[in-house]
């Protein structure tokens, strides 16, 4: 469909091409430095986040006995690391806390959840295989096979009890963060090849002088 205006204004159309490439260029500029703001936010979160081969993730985490404004805080934080580094999941171990709280999105809306001594109360038979990646291992990603459907039990940081029933992603986010409460990472559940492989990468590079 042709614009109305174009004979109209004829002497005028360079300038609307002009005011057109000028909104397009403001636009990218935007973008770009929207990009390098997440980008530098990301950075400071993961700074944050115990890497690999810190001792604190392969420590096994404590049930948590008080439902304080300090768990609160312990919550809000994680929440906040978890979404500037661009995750869907974070342990309270991640943190260097070893208390079991995690926390997670919500796949559907996105909603930002706290779990405190979680438990699975059902997981199914059927499982599936799909690479996974890790906050605390960066750069990795590696086949994981996890239960397709799974319910959580537990508590929200107040102390009231929560169930959720989970599949798909979801169900593999929360066995994810389950694992790392336990000390167990991704590289414990791949096959040899790739774990090899990840070990490849995550292993320190000799600084040259």
């Amino acid at each position: 469909m042709a614009d109305e205006h174009t004979h109209e204004h004829g002497p005028h159309d360079h300038g609307d091409h002009d005011h057109e490439h000028e909104h397009e260029h403001d636009e990218e500029a935007q973008r770009e430095f929207e990009q390098a703001q997440a980008d530098a936010l990301r950075r400071r979160a993961l700074a944050q986040i115990r890497q690999y081969p810190d001792a604190a993730l392969r420590m096994k985490a404590r049930e948590v006995t008080e439902f304080d404004d300090e768990l609160v805080q312990l919550v809000e934080r994680m929440q906040l690391l978890m979404n500037d580094a661009q995750g869907v999941g974070l342990a309270a171990t991640q943190v260097g806390v070893l208390r079991r709280v995690f926390v997670f999105k919500e796949e559907e809306d996105g909603a930002l959840r706290a779990v405190v001594n979680p438990q699975f109360a059902d997981a199914s038979p059927e499982k599936e295989t799909d690479d996974e990646g890790c906050l605390s291992l960066q750069e990795v990603r590696v086949p994981v096979e996890r239960s397709q459907r799974i319910v959580l039990e537990g508590k929200d940081p107040t102390g009231t009890d929560i169930r959720y029933e989970l599949e798909g992603l979801g169900a593999r986010v929360v066995q994810h963060e389950v694992d790392h409460l336990d000390g167990v990472l991704i590289i414990d559940r791949t096959d040899d090849e790739h774990r090899k492989r990840a070990l490849g990468v995550l292993r320190p590079q000799p600084i040259l002088s």
